[in-house]
């Protein structure tokens, strides 16, 4: 899986001008499947994104986790996060998993994460949408399972 992770005041996500999903202060996550990933990539990350000390502390620090803050996340399915842009002007997803897996690991991360984060709320997997946010720092990390 790979995400790009970034530290928020508020985000939201719409599909077809409805808000299917928004938070306060937290991480919005866009997320991307590959063929090879299993549920233990999900649970790896969730645990990594829960404790990650990416909020500040009284003295500015980046020393809390969304654990410790009672941060909220936002997660938004993106295929694209799997391009390959290395031959030609058009980019190439053959990394991404196909959409029924993909699906199914994208709905599998958002209960991983509802057990970890006070709130959870997320996209439309394979719609079109539009992400509205408001990056606090800025701080944006970009995470992959194989890395971790």
């Amino acid at each position: 899986m790979r995400a790009v992770v970034q530290r928020v005041s508020r985000a939201s996500v719409s599909a077809g001008g409805v808000i299917t999903g928004e938070i306060g202060a937290g991480l919005a996550v866009l997320l991307g499947v590959a063929e090879t990933d299993k549920t233990e990539d999900a649970d790896r990350l969730a645990d990594k994104l829960s404790r990650m000390r990416v909020f500040p502390d009284e003295n500015g620090k980046t020393n809390l986790s969304a654990n410790d803050v009672g941060g909220q996340m936002l997660i938004v399915s993106q295929f694209t996060l799997y391009a390959d842009c290395k031959k030609g002007n058009r980019p190439g997803f053959s990394g991404a998993a196909q959409p029924k897996l993909a699906q199914e690991l994208y709905e599998y991360f958002i209960m991983a994460c509802e057990g970890r984060f006070s709130k959870t709320a997320c996209g439309v997997f394979g719609a079109k949408m539009e992400l509205a946010l408001t990056n606090d720092g800025p701080f944006t990390l970009v995470l992959d399972t194989r890395e971790l």
